[in-house]
């Protein structure tokens, strides 16, 4: 079991958001998205999405944001997929960043999952069910 990362009182999503949009950018990470969770699921308050070139590419990426979280006091931070040549994902409990290469980005099209397009489906398909039952 991972403990929960804490971020340091001085430490909004916001900031945490732009902390790492800002990494990412630097680090030359192409097709950068901020999708907003808050109010939709409890997973966390922000979802970054973001394309590298290579496996080398994402591990040099996950490694500088990871740097910069841990400068900033952050703790208990989970990474999933390391050693993936198409896919990282590091968890601050508020934030959570896909890095992702390109071809995978497509198949598992994050951005369109947490669309408005994904939720009326969710919706209706909850509607449905109500209605058999």
């Amino acid at each position: 079991m991972h403990d929960l990362p804490t971020l340091p009182k001085t430490i909004t999503s916001e900031s945490l958001v732009t902390l790492i949009v800002d990494i990412l950018d630097s680090a030359k990470g192409q097709e950068i998205v901020t999708i907003p969770l808050k109010g939709k699921t409890s997973l966390a308050d922000m979802l970054i999405v973001v394309t590298g070139t290579s496996d080398r590419h994402l591990g040099s990426m996950a490694n500088r944001v990871l740097e910069g979280l841990r400068e900033q006091g952050i703790k208990g931070i989970h990474v999933e997929g390391e050693g993936s040549p198409n896919w990282l994902l590091i968890d601050t409990n508020d934030v959570i960043v896909h890095l992702f290469r390109a071809e995978s980005r497509k198949v598992y099209d994050i951005e369109g999952m947490w669309s408005g397009e994904f939720e009326a489906m969710a919706r209706q398909a909850k509607e449905d069910k109500d209605k058999k039952d």
